[in-house]
């Protein structure tokens, strides 16, 4: 079954509402996991949160901008990949340091303040970098409120899943929320495949080769610059792989509805690649990047693990011992 520009415009609406459900749930379930005191600590690891910081805001958008430029990508391209890299971090980089056992803690604090500071850098850098590569008309065609909203949607379903996880104290609950997160991880992946693959003008095959390596490189470099950067600082190596997750992986929601407003035609399908595209690279490559980190030894979970009982279970809490890490729950007790 596809889908014709008509119908895809008719079904926005209830499709933009179901994803913003989906996004909320994931959010929410993920941060009401995050124990509070583990919150409170993290908000004093200056160290972390600002290498995270200055990826996040500094050098991303640079590398887009970059991209931009020595690519020479036309505006729609360009436009939607400097919003893309301004964004703040995607909601599923804490859904990938919950499930291979990165600092938790610190990829939440990380969103949450990112996500504050990204209603005033967001506008700045996407303003600077716009500016600098294309004319002002074609900054003026952004839909800012799409933009802000999905900012909102993040803020509110973050405040909402910190302030459950400090006020109700059933055991369960924390196990509860967590697969809550997940399946909502897990459905909004299918949902964002499902929308893209109905409409056949955004079909990724057969696109000139700037696309392909415009939309991967800051990915790419930006992974590396992060792994450099936080082992130059000396970061403890969970908090190295949640700041590289944090630093790459974007809210791509925002840079998708504000394409749909933006354009229309053949340059929205031109635009709606840009977001699918680089989530599809930024989950394969972080993926690995996680799983190979586990391997190594830098994540809270035992390299040594089976990879299921990894994924299932949170390793966040420190061990007696001081050496390493304990499960919150075993793989036998999950159920709620």
């Amino acid at each position: 079954m596809t889908w014709n520009e008509t119908d895809l415009e008719d079904y926005m609406s209830p499709l933009e509402a179901l994803g913003n459900v989906l996004l909320f749930l994931l959010v929410f379930g993920m941060s009401a996991t995050v124990s509070t005191d583990n919150m409170r600590s993290q908000l004093q690891n200056t160290k972390a949160i600002l290498t995270g910081l200055l990826l996040q805001f500094l050098v991303l958008p640079f590398l887009g901008f970059a991209t931009v430029k020595i690519l020479r990508l036309d505006d729609t391209m360009g436009i939607t990949l400097l919003v893309v890299t301004s964004s703040p971090g995607g909601s599923y980089s804490n859904w990938w340091c919950s499930m291979f056992n990165a600092d938790l803690a610190l990829s939440v604090t990380m969103t949450t303040i990112s996500t504050l500071l990204s209603i005033v850098m967001l506008p700045i850098n996407l303003l600077l970098y716009a500016n600098q590569a294309y004319e002002a008309d074609v900054v003026a065609a952004l839909d800012w409120e799409a933009l802000f909203l999905s900012l909102f949607i993040v803020i509110s379903a973050i405040g909402l899943g910190l302030a459950s996880a400090a006020s109700i104290t059933w055991p369960p609950f924390q196990k509860f929320a967590n697969k809550l997160g997940n399946l909502a991880g897990l459905a909004l992946v299918v949902f964002s495949f499902t929308v893209c693959s109905s409409d056949t003008e955004s079909d990724l095959i057969g696109r000139d080769w700037e696309f392909y390596v415009g939309v991967a490189a800051p990915i790419v470099f930006g992974l590396i610059v992060s792994i450099v950067l936080s082992s130059y600082f000396n970061l403890q190596k969970p908090e190295r792989v949640t700041v590289a997750v944090e630093c790459c992986y974007q809210n791509t929601g925002i840079a998708t509805s504000i394409a749909i407003t933006a354009f229309s035609g053949p340059e929205l399908a031109e635009a709606l690649g840009v977001p699918l595209y680089y989530g599809i690279l930024e989950a394969v490559i972080l993926g690995v990047y996680c799983l190979v980190s586990w391997k190594l030894g830098w994540t809270k979970a035992p390299a040594d693990e089976n990879i299921c009982v990894v994924i299932s279970t949170n390793y966040e809490e420190p061990s007696k011992t001081g050496e390493g890490y304990e499960p919150i729950a075993s793989s036998s007790d999950q159920t709620v």
